[in-house]
């Protein structure tokens, strides 16, 4: 039997195939997948393959990290549907495993050119730390440090002290021009002009003399800093040659048996350089190994197994879609040629729906907006809060759109009719004097019943449009919440975003630094369901024109 191939434990009769492979950047698993999937969890929670800490057992040793698994459901030549796993990057230090398929290329094969080099740039990493961690290499860096700040007080005293000699001088040839006679005042002037001549000698030698201090203590240096800056070039050209180097080895197959490498597939993408881990996922494995064993996929789905990271927001059992950056490009050239689902994304969500007009003056219109309607045109779609109010009032000037939701959040929007009332109206936005409350069902219990959470967010870069808690270079996030009332294990609350980041609302119940618990319905950081659960409830902001406070209200419709 092909090596990786599982038959089904599970009963499958009568499930009918997907006539088309799955869209792998949005979709909801085909049932083939979701019992493949629960079956690899099976094995996950009670194999003694491999050791590994996932987090999921807090006595556990080891460092915690949480894993991506997937599963390709196939048919082999004998016409049998089975499913191939795999796992993204390596496991428990190895890409060698019994229930899941190799990488595209195993860089982690003994004796390996990869491994040589790794161990060279290792040996070059060793050296640098030993030079820079020389104590008399340190000793000399603190004393140029020393050095300099002395040579720069001592230069600027002497500096000083030349020019206030100056101005005296001046003061005495000022004197010495109404007192004394013309041979006395030439004799005078000679001696003023030694007397300058001195000082700026005296200047210079200093000068002269912190200089050649300087460069000693430099020419000391240049003997570490040479060797360290010879050091981190060799690492740097080796480095950049073994990741030319692996960028040519991961060769990725389509149906046609067709291959392209990462610098290939890269070629045409904003950066060119294929983001680091590319290739690792455990889409481009999975379907790698049917096409070389010529196995027919089916349908594919990924799923998160484990604690979640820090940053990015995964929950154990959770199933994701492939992320964009690393496996975008690879999987357009894998997949060609394969029938697939449409892109959900492409689809226009708000045909059939209608914007409700909440109030309206001659500044300025309040609406409630549907859920899975944009707020501005998007890539693919055009319709949008902005394209429907333009037509539904073509003498409207200025910018419209004063603030946005999420396609997926239905609720109040305020929008102006004219320049003037844009700009007060944005001005309230950004100074935070607007008050904004949303409703949302929680799909759990949470414990609390009111606190505020503080964590800053950015996007993904690898995934966009998905959002990131990043301390270092995220922007601050404020949200205060309450518990509204807990029913059948959910959670309805109320929320009052003081910031307004994207996706800020959905990250901070998500994140197990937040609620830790997904607001239902959240595709990107939950659940799919019909809709997501999240309405913006309630504004109160000062009118642009009357000055006074208006407030508005819009009851949710889950």
């Amino acid at each position: 039997m092909l090596p990786y191939f599982q038959h089904f434990t599970s009963p499958i009769d009568g499930i009918i195939l997907p006539t088309k492979f799955t869209f792998p950047f949005y979709y909801e698993p085909d049932q083939l997948c979701k019992i493949a999937a629960k079956e690899l969890q099976n094995y996950l929670e009670s194999q003694t393959d491999f050791k590994h800490n996932f987090g999921l057992e807090p006595l556990k040793k080891g460092l915690i990290i949480g894993k991506m698994f997937g599963v390709l459901v196939v048919e082999n030549s004998k016409k049998e549907i089975g499913y191939i796993a795999a796992v993204s990057g390596k496991l428990a230090e190895t890409n060698t495993h019994k229930k899941f398929v190799p990488p595209v290329f195993n860089m982690l094969t003994k004796d390996s050119y990869f491994l040589k080099e790794e161990e060279l740039l290792n040996s070059i990493n060793n050296q640098i730390e030993i030079l820079e961690n020389d104590v008399d290499y340190l000793e000399l860096k603190e004393k140029l440090i020393q050095e300099t700040e002395k040579a720069k007080i001592d230069i600027k005293e002497k500096k000083n002290t030349l020019k206030n000699l100056k101005k005296e001088r001046d003061l005495r040839r000022i004197k010495a021009q109404m007192e004394l006679q013309r041979e006395e005042y030439a004799a005078f002037e000679e001696k003023l002009s030694i007397e300058s001549l001195e000082a700026k000698y005296f200047f210079n030698n200093v000068t002269r003399y912190w200089a050649h201090t300087l460069k000693s203590i430099n020419c000391e240096l240049s003997i570490f800093s040479n060797q360290i800056d010879v050091l981190k070039e060799t690492r740097k050209t080796k480095s950049a040659k073994l990741q030319q180097y692996l960028f040519n080895q991961y060769q990725f197959l389509n149906s046609t048996k067709e291959t392209k490498n990462l610098t290939e597939l890269f070629a045409k993408t904003t950066d060119q350089n294929p983001p680091a881990g590319s290739g690792e996922c455990t889409a481009p494995k999975l379907l790698q190994y049917a096409f070389l064993h010529d196995l027919k996929p089916i349908a594919m789905a990924e799923f998160w197994w484990g604690k979640s990271p820090n940053t990015e927001i995964r929950k154990h059992k959770y199933f994701y879609p492939a992320c964009q950056g690393k496996c975008k490009p690879i999987l357009k050239h894998m997949l060609s040629g394969i029938e697939m689902d449409t892109n959900p994304m492409l689809n226009n969500p708000a045909v059939g729906k209608e914007l409700e007009i909440i109030f309206e003056d001659d500044d300025l219109l309040v609406i409630h907006k549907p859920a899975e309607f944009l707020s501005v045109p998007g890539i693919h779609i055009q319709d949008s809060v902005y394209t429907r109010i333009k037509q539904q009032y073509p003498k409207i000037s200025g910018p419209i759109i004063v603030h946005r939701l999420d396609m997926s959040t239905s609720g109040l929007m305020v929008l102006a009719k004219n320049k003037k009332a844009h700009k007060n109206l944005q001005s309230q936005f950004i100074n935070r004097t607007v008050t904004k409350k949303y409703v949302a069902l929680l799909d759990g219990n949470i414990d609390d019943n009111s606190g505020e959470i503080k964590l800053p967010l950015r996007v993904d870069l690898d995934d966009r449009p998905r959002q990131l808690v990043c301390f270092e270079h995220g922007k601050s996030a404020e949200t205060k919440w309450e518990v509204v009332e807990r029913k059948n294990n959910t959670t309805r609350i109320h929320l009052f975003p003081i910031t307004g980041r994207t996706h800020q609302l959905r990250v901070h119940a998500s994140h197990y630094l937040g609620l830790n618990t997904s607001i239902i319905g959240d595709d990107l950081y939950g659940k799919k369901e019909n809709r997501l659960h999240l309405h913006a409830a309630f504004l109160e902001f000062t009118h642009p024109s009357t000055k006074e406070k208006i407030s508005f209200h819009k009851k949710a419709e889950f």
